[in-house]
C-alpha cells in the first residue's frame, strides 16, 4: 500500500513546489483535480489537452519526483438540473477520460450526481425518507429516468478510453451515498462502477466502514484517507443531519478530521487490514478537510500516522501451518 495525497488542498502552491513538500513528508502518490468541484489548479485540463507536449511534460514532472498518479478527480454533479452546471461537469468528466488515456491512468474519481425532482427543477433534491409517497416517486424518476441511463452511457464511453474504473465517492447529497446505493448503480450500469471509498462520510451516517468494505469486496477502486468525528454533545440532542457551517465546529454534530484525529490506531489498523483482505492493496489518497489545523500541519501529522499503520510490503505467506 502507499500513502497518497489529493493535492487540491495545496492548490495555492505550484505543482512543483507541492510535489517537493509531499515527497519530504513521505507521500508516494498523488490524485489530481481536473475541474468541477475540486478545480484544476495543478492540472489545468483544457491547457493540458491542448498540446501533447504539455501533457507529456506535466506527467514527467510528477513521475520524475517518484510519484504514482492514483487517480484523476473530476468530482461533480453531472445530473444537476441546472444545465449550465451539468453540461460543464459532463464536459470535464469526458475530457478527464481523454487525459486518463494519454497518461494511462486506469481510474477516475467523481460523484454519482443528484438530479432535481422533475425536468423543470432548478436544484438537486436528495431524498432521505420514503414517506409521504411523493419521495418514492421522485426516487423512481431520478434513478430510472436519469441516473441509470446516464451512467450506462458514460461507462461505455470510459471503456473506449481504456478507463476501467469509475470510482464514485459515496457522499450524502448524491444518489450514491452508501454501499447499497453504490451496488444498485453498479448492477444497473455495469462493473466499471465502483467505490472511491471515503470512510469519513460513512462514520457520521452510522455506517461501520470495515463492514462496508466487506460488502463492497471487488468493487473498491480507490480510497480516500479522511477521518471524521461525531460529537455526542450535539448529536444526541439534534441527530447527525447537520446543516450548520463546517466552520461552526463546536456546535456541529460532526466535523471532518485529519486521519488519526477522529479515530485512533486501532480503527485504522483494522481498516487497512480489511482493505487487504478484500483485495485492495493500492493507494490511500489523503484528503485534508480538517478545519482545526492548517493543510501543511494536518498532512504532516496524518501522513506520518498512516505510514506507520499501512502495510508497505506484499502480503505474507502462511508458512507456519
Amino acid at each position: 500500500m502507499k500513502v497518497g495525497v489529493f493535492t487540491v488542498i495545496l492548490g495555492q502552491e505550484p505543482l512543483d513546489k507541492t510535489l517537493k513538500f509531499l515527497k519530504s513528508i513521505g507521500v508516494e502518490a498523488v490524485e489530481l483535480g481536473t475541474g468541477a468541484y475540486p478545480g484544476d489548479a495543478h492540472c489545468p485540463l483544457d491547457h493540458v489537452l491542448s498540446n501533447k507536449n504539455v501533457a507529456k511534460d506535466l506527467k514527467k514532472l510528477i513521475t520524475d519526483e517518484g510519484f504514482e498518479i492514483s487517480s484523476l478527480s473530476c468530482h461533480g454533479n453531472p445530473l444537476h438540473p441546472n444545465e449550465t452546471i451539468s453540461k460543464e461537469h459532463i464536459r470535464v468528466f469526458r475530457n478527464t477520460l481523454k487525459l486518463c488515456e494519454i497518461w494511462e491512468v486506469p481510474r477516475i474519481t467523481t460523484f454519482s450526481g443528484c438530479p432535481g425532482d422533475h425536468k423543470g427543477a432548478k436544484f438537486p433534491n436528495w431524498v432521505t425518507c420514503p414517506w409521504p409517497n411523493d419521495f418514492l416517486e421522485i426516487l423512481d424518476w431520478q434513478w430510472n429516468h436519469v441516473a441509470i441511463p446516464y451512467w450506462e452511457k458514460e461507462a461505455a464511453l470510459a471503456a473506449e478510453y481504456g478507463v476501467k474504473q469509475i470510482a464514485l465517492e459515496m457522499h450524502p447529497g448524491f444518489l450514491v451515498y452508501n454501499p447499497e446505493t453504490l451496488l444498485k448503480l453498479r448492477k444497473a450500469a455495469g462493473k466499471a462502477i465502483g467505490a472511491n471509498f471515503d470512510p469519513s462520510h460513512l462514520f457520521w451516517q452510522g455506517i461501520d466502514p470495515c463492514r462496508a468494505l466487506r460488502e463492497l469486496k471487488g468493487a473498491v477502486w480507490h480510497v480516500h484517507a479522511k477521518d471524521s468525528k461525531v460529537y455526542e454533545e450535539n448529536s444526541l440532542t439534534n441527530g447527525v443531519l447537520d446543516t450548520k457551517p463546517y466552520s461552526d465546529e463546536i456546535n456541529r454534530s460532526w466535523i471532518f478530521r485529519a486521519v488519526g484525529y477522529g479515530h485512533g490506531p486501532e480503527f485504522w489498523a483494522h481498516f487497512v487490514s480489511t482493505l487487504r483482505m478484500i483485495g485492495y492493496d493500492g493507494v490511500l489518497s489523503m484528503e485534508h478537510e480538517d478545519s482545526l489545523m492548517t493543510p501543511n500541519e494536518g498532512l504532516k501529522k496524518a501522513v506520518a500516522f498512516l505510514n506507520n499503520i499501512i502495510t508497505h510490503e506484499a502480503k505474507g505467506k502462511v508458512s507456519w501451518a
